[in-house]
């Protein structure tokens, strides 16, 4: 009677009625529930080493040998027995037959869990998550002198197939992190029909500061150009360039990755996903009225009086003396118009000024955030008089048709803060010496309308 209750309590799992079913129960459960692409039944059975009954044979069972046995005469028992057990009642030696199909084989149990131990191996690394994507070669060299960061992307290798013909057509983008826009996207030429694309080229970035080297991470991605449709991503790699070493060139060969898995909302309850969404949109709104208006650079010199009175026309205007204001470039503008980009141009005072006769503009720069303007202002006035102005310098947006749009400004004075006091300052104390520098530029000026 115990054989007999052995033999109940495993059929559910080994015997299937009529033909059609030819796997196992934990192997159907493995089919339906296994997300991804079905494997062959003999990769899922290595997932149930213990309790497949298939474990130790090489092909699955037939339905004939999954189908319920004969019943046994006393003699053929005894004999089965005797081959697994060394004896005993018949119905104990079927029962120990279905637990022990590998001792038919004489391979037995432990060796068969050993070579499906291996299987599981090799398996898991033909898995999407573990698939390669393809490595990226680049040089990272951040200038001082010039804040400026200069990326040279080199090869890649190995990159994974995207389109129909086995090939791919890829790009790399470079973006940085925090406060990734169109301001600061560069990307490089298309090369096509290959894996392995070669493009030995430098893309450099302006106006980055030792500030921004410390806690900005640039993000390297690797796209497919497809013409009919949108791109396809391959993969990324993030670098923090606190790594990166002033004035040293810095190599990398690295692996692509997956972009880094967004925080599961069902982890949190309704109040803190509530906090996370307020503290996530505040940070956002600090990061736009400080980073997202953009860089500036400004030249500042003081030219002392001259005693020559040859001098004719420009030359004898700045010989009696003044202040030289030089507008370079702007960098990571904000956009402003539905494009994506704005079209700027820069403005200068020199406050107070009461017959307001002050003010210059440089020319507009159409459909851009990174214009390069190369112009400079003279005001004609002393020293003494100087120290109480203050220079008042704005980026806007101009738009046909209505009024232009603000975008940021930076002043300069006596009660300036931080690096526009320093700048103001050394302008001051070097007499006739170009100063250059970057500047942030800020959605709101001391004392100032913002009015166009």
């Amino acid at each position: 009677m115990r054989s007999f209750s052995l033999v109940l309590s495993l059929s559910p799992m080994t015997v299937r009625k009529g033909n059609r079913l030819g796997i196992s129960i934990q192997e159907h459960m493995a089919i339906n529930v296994c997300p991804g692409p079905i494997r062959p039944i003999r990769q899922i059975s290595a997932y149930f080493p213990r309790l497949s009954p298939t474990s130790s044979f090489s092909e699955p069972l037939s339905p004939n040998q999954l189908t319920a046995p004969a019943p046994l005469s006393p003699g053929s028992a005894g004999q089965g027995g005797g081959a697994v057990g060394g004896g005993g009642e018949g119905g104990g030696g079927a029962s120990r037959c279905l637990l022990l199909p590998g001792a038919a084989g004489g391979g037995g149990s432990l060796s068969a869990m050993s070579s499906m131990d291996t299987s599981i191996e090799i398996d898991s690394c033909d898995s999407d998550d573990n698939t390669s994507l393809g490595t990226l070669e680049f040089d990272l060299l951040y200038e001082k002198a010039n804040s400026s960061l200069h990326c040279t992307v080199l090869r890649a290798k190995g990159l994974k197939p995207m389109d129909f013909n086995g090939l791919a057509d890829p790009y790399v983008k470079l973006h940085l992190l925090p406060g990734a826009c169109k301001a600061n996207k560069l990307k490089t030429k298309v090369v096509r029909n290959t894996l392995n694309p070669v493009w030995n080229e430098t893309l450099s970035y302006c106006g980055i500061t030792e500030e921004d080297m410390y806690r900005k991470t640039l993000r390297v991605s690797v796209c497919d150009e497809d013409k009919l449709t949108h791109n396809e991503f391959i993969g990324e790699s993030r670098v923090a360039l606190r790594r990166v070493k002033p004035d040293q060139t810095k190599h990398f060969n690295i692996c692509l990755e997956h972009p880094p898995p967004l925080a599961s909302p069902t982890a949190m309850s309704t109040a803190l996903r509530g906090i996370s969404c307020y503290l996530r949109e505040w940070e956002t709104e600090q990061q736009r009225s400080l980073e997202e208006r953009g860089r500036l650079l400004l030249c500042l010199q003081y030219l002392p009086p001259n005693g020559d009175s040859e001098l004719k026309g420009e030359a004898k205007e700045r010989a009696r003396g003044g202040l030289c204001v030089g507008v370079k470039r702007c960098a990571h503008l904000a956009a402003m118009d539905v494009n994506g980009f704005s079209d700027p141009y820069v403005k200068t005072y020199l406050k107070p000024d009461v017959q307001k006769k002050s003010k210059h503009k440089t020319a507009v720069i159409k459909k851009t955030l990174n214009p390069e303007f190369n112009e400079e202002f003279f005001y004609e006035i002393s020293f003494t008089e100087l120290a109480s102005k203050t220079l008042e310098v704005t980026v806007w947006d101009y738009d046909l048709g209505k009024s232009n749009d603000f975008i940021g400004g930076v002043s300069f004075g006596c009660h300036s803060q931080g690096d526009a006091l320093q700048h103001w300052i050394d302008c001051l104390k070097n007499k006739g010496t170009k100063v250059e520098r970057w500047h942030t530029l800020t959605n709101e000026l001391p004392g100032s309308t913002l009015q166009e």
